[in-house]
């Protein structure tokens, strides 16, 4: 499928190191959006870091393997031990991790929404997303920072280990699927990618905010936990909707669509399976009243 940048005169229309052709965003919103991007951001190239991560495949694995790994031993450790009390860099790690996310949010949706209005729902599920925001400086490096920050958040499993908190499937299996397949995703250039990111984004910025607030014993009393699962079961429903959309789309557009079906296919069984597991989350910790209030018993202890 041919690339139609949406700057027809060719003056934001940039070439990657790789050699493709793609619009640059600044430019495209120079006067708006551009004038709170940093000299950094603006002068970030994607691609080195794109390649480097396709020549190393092994990392993610090694990662997932090392993840299950410690997790086995710490438990073991406290198993006959008392919990340690981590609450301030709990609450530190969580406020960082809101910071990032809502940063991320403001520099992916803005060429999330860019894409959806200017190109076709085909356009948009089977161009090569290096002819736009993967090549682009801003929304490309935001992207890599979204991939890279899955290998940090495993962290967020040492705060329940050393607390000694229960920890449940949906936990660690979320963790190390998202990191597996955010990875290969990125690598093997999936055009919706950024959706995703984006979706991601919005979710954990609020998420990590709740815990930072659970950390400090300063919750408001309206900002019930259910609202985090509400917002959860929301993103794995659009990422339902996406990935069905990407299998139906791409035989009617053609043979020359980007989109890999594996990769595709792999997003809705992740997606389908964690909107099943949060849906039991979420009726399990919720049903009723009662579910209700254990719930906000629960997170304020």
């Amino acid at each position: 499928m041919a690339w139609y940048p949406v700057d027809e005169s060719g003056r934001c229309v940039r070439v990657n190191p790789a050699g493709l052709s793609y619009e640059n965003f600044s430019c495209l919103y120079e006067d708006s959006l551009a004038r709170t991007y940093t000299s950094y951001e603006k002068a970030h190239s994607p691609i080195y870091i794109r390649d480097w991560m396709v020549g190393n495949p092994w990392l993610p694995v090694t990662a997932i393997l090392l993840y299950g790994l410690l997790i086995n031993i710490g438990r073991s450790y406290f198993e006959k031990r008392e919990p340690w009390n981590w609450r301030t860099p709990l609450a530190v790690w969580n406020l960082c991790l809101s910071v990032f996310s809502f940063i991320g949010f403001c520099r992916s949706a803005p060429h999330t929404i860019h894409n959806l209005y200017h190109y076709s729902i085909s356009e948009f599920f089977c161009f090569d997303p290096e002819n736009s925001y993967g090549s682009d400086p801003v929304s490309g490096l935001w992207m890599q920072l979204f991939v890279l920050s899955k290998f940090p958040e495993l962290f967020d499993t040492v705060f329940i280990v050393v607390h000694k908190k229960p920890l449940i499937f949906l936990h660690w299996y979320h963790h190390i699927s998202v990191l597996a397949y955010c990875w290969y995703s990125y690598v093997y250039k999936f055009p919706t990618g950024i959706v995703f990111c984006a979706m991601n984004y919005a979710v954990h910025a609020i998420m990590y905010f709740y815990y930072f607030l659970m950390a400090i014993k300063c919750k408001p009393k309206w900002f019930n936990s259910m609202y985090i699962t509400v917002a959860q079961i929301s993103q794995m429903v659009v990422g339902v909707i996406v990935t069905i959309m990407g299998v139906i789309i791409p035989p009617i557009y053609g043979k020359d669509c980007y989109l890999s079906r594996e990769n595709n296919m792999a997003g809705m069984i992740m997606y389908g399976s964690y909107l099943l597991l949060f849906v039991q989350f979420f009726f399990k910790r919720y049903a009723g009243v009662k579910g209700i209030k254990e719930g906000k018993s629960k997170k304020q202890k």
